[in-house]
């Protein structure tokens, strides 16, 4: 983004230093146009000051450069999606597709809602000076994800309670699974633990508070 002003003085210098002062800037930070160079005149008659033009090109919030970026991702995906963004706190941005289809850009348990955030966040962490995490979604999926997930957590841990053993869920990704882990930790007489590899890493739901006991036994603790 550039900001163009313009300014008078008496002499050029004059009116370089009138613009950096309204700009806040340096001599090196500016491109200066001279419109019209000051005239003395004769004994004071047709005097005219000097008139410049000050060009000064700012770096673009992060805002926008997400906003620019997103709209260009979505449009190299075929997708006809408006992210609309909100700025939640100085290094957090919530992102929200709106649209028609935004199905395709869900995916299969929100993989490939999960890949366009995982992209925003490191493109958008290599220009900008502070880290920022960008959380994208659509047609509110996560909340909806969160709350089906809590759910299930609930109604499995119900169910190890009744037949006394563990039981697996399916494979989930971290996010997924700290929402299990979270749901459970104060259930009593379940505990939680994650085995096997990505992507097949999996929730154990175990029956007892044994399960990920620390070494002073106290409360049980969880691996995602």
């Amino acid at each position: 983004m550039i900001k163009v002003i313009e300014a008078t003085g008496k002499t050029e210098d004059e009116a370089i230093q009138s613009a950096l002062a309204e700009l806040g800037c340096t001599r090196d930070q500016v491109s200066v146009e001279i419109l019209e160079r000051a005239k003395s005149g004769f004994l004071g008659i047709g005097a005219a000051p000097a008139k410049i033009r000050v060009s000064l090109e700012q770096p673009d919030d992060i805002i926008t450069l997400t906003e620019n970026f997103l709209k260009g991702l979505l449009e190299k995906m075929g997708s006809d999606a408006v992210p609309v963004l909100e700025q939640k706190d100085e290094n957090t941005i919530y992102v929200n597709l709106t649209g028609e289809k935004l199905g395709m850009l869900i995916g299969r348990r929100g993989e490939t809602l999960d890949a366009i955030q995982h992209i925003a966040n490191y493109a958008m962490n290599r220009v900008s000076e502070k880290h920022v995490h960008i959380s994208v979604d659509a047609e509110n999926y996560r909340s909806k994800r969160e709350e089906s997930l809590q759910r299930l957590a609930e109604k499995v841990a119900a169910k190890v309670l009744k037949y006394r053993k563990n039981m697996t869920l399916e494979p989930m990704n971290s996010y997924e699974r700290h929402v299990i882990h979270t749901a459970l930790q104060d259930y009593e007489g379940v505990s939680t633990f994650s085995t096997g590899t990505e992507p097949n890493r999996r929730i154990v739901v175990a029956f007892g508070n044994n399960s990920g006991l620390g070494k002073d036994g106290g409360k049980p603790r969880y691996r995602s």
